[in-house]
This record gives structure tokens, sequence and C-alpha cells, in this order.
């Protein structure tokens, strides 16, 4: 039951990921959530935010952001970074992902998905068939309604993790080779 909300892949932060690894592997677009994803929430696309666009716009990879927020924020953001962007997006539903996909030229299989919120941003890819990276909070303040969602996150959390651990000692084990103990 808790598996729709795991990740694909989990990394510190948005600005970590291999996206020119991700191209090499056929991925033409990736779908970001703005606020605590990219930047604190509401906050203004800083340098890093803007070098991280235009390091993908040169990879010739497309970009959307898709929000929930009102469209003042996300087209403010969109405008310094130089992407398309969907506001109200209705995470998780399907149908944002499934537009942005379209305004790139890509499918679920050469689009990749990244953000920070397992119930929304991370749910709505996997109901679309994206790949999902879940990042880290970039901050700690937050709205009411994401803090307590935070705590449900964390309880999926634990059962992704472990499982992944799982994965990892019966590679390490399939290998021929004994798995340390703990």
């Amino acid at each position: 039951m808790l598996k729709r909300f795991y990740p694909d892949a989990e990394t510190e932060n948005a600005y970590e990921i291999d996206y020119a690894g991700f191209c090499k592997m056929g991925c033409r677009g990736v779908i970001f959530d703005v606020d605590n994803t990219l930047v604190p929430h509401g906050a203004p696309a800083d340098e890093r935010a803007i070098a991280l666009f235009e390091k993908l716009h040169g990879l010739g990879l497309g970009t959307v952001l898709l929000s929930n927020n009102k469209e003042p924020r996300v087209k403010s953001f969109a405008r310094q970074v130089g992407s398309d962007y969907i506001f109200r997006a209705g995470k998780p539903g399907r149908e944002g992902y499934e537009r942005a996909m379209e305004r790139m030229g890509t499918g679920p299989e050469t689009t990749l998905f990244v953000g920070d919120q397992l119930f929304t941003d991370v749910w709505g890819a996997k109901r679309a068939g994206i790949y999902a990276c879940l990042v880290k909070p970039i901050h700690p303040k937050e709205e009411i309604q994401i803090v307590l969602k935070r705590y449900l996150e964390r309880i999926v959390l634990f059962f992704y993790h472990r499982k992944s651990e799982k994965e990892r000692t019966r590679a390490f084990g399939a290998a021929g080779k004994e798995a340390p103990e703990a």
C-alpha cells in the first residue's frame, strides 16, 4: 500500500542530481516543484536556481515548473529561470504532469520529476508514470498543512528506507559476498 508513495530516487537537493546522466539515458524534460524544492517557500529564484536552469536548457532539456500555488508566485519564478510553468496544478492528480509533458513534447519514459513532498509531488509523478526524485526540503519553515503531512511522510520513508536496505543487502549477497553484520 505504501509503495505508491515511494520515490524512484532520493537525494539531498535538486542541485546535486546528475541531469547530464539522465540526459544520456534518454531524458528530454524535467518537471520541478518550486517551493522548498528549488528555493525556500515564497522566495524568488536565486543565482543557483538560475544557473541550474541555464545548465538544463544547455543540455537540451525542456523544463516545466508544476506547482499547486497561485499564478503570481509561479509565473514570477518561471520568468526568472526561463521556464514554462503550470500553476494550481492539482497535484497529486495526473493531469498537471500530463500537461507538463505535452508542453515539453516528452512522455513518461523521457521525463524526470523533482520535488520535496511524497503525498503531492512524488505520488502524482508516480501516478503519471514518471521517474520521481525526492529531495529534502530546503527550509524547515512550512505552512501548517505541510508540517502535518511531514509526520506521515516520516512513516512512509521509514518503510521505504527499510525496503531499500533489504534490497541492497540482497543484491550484495547475490554478488557472492556476505553482507556485513549491523
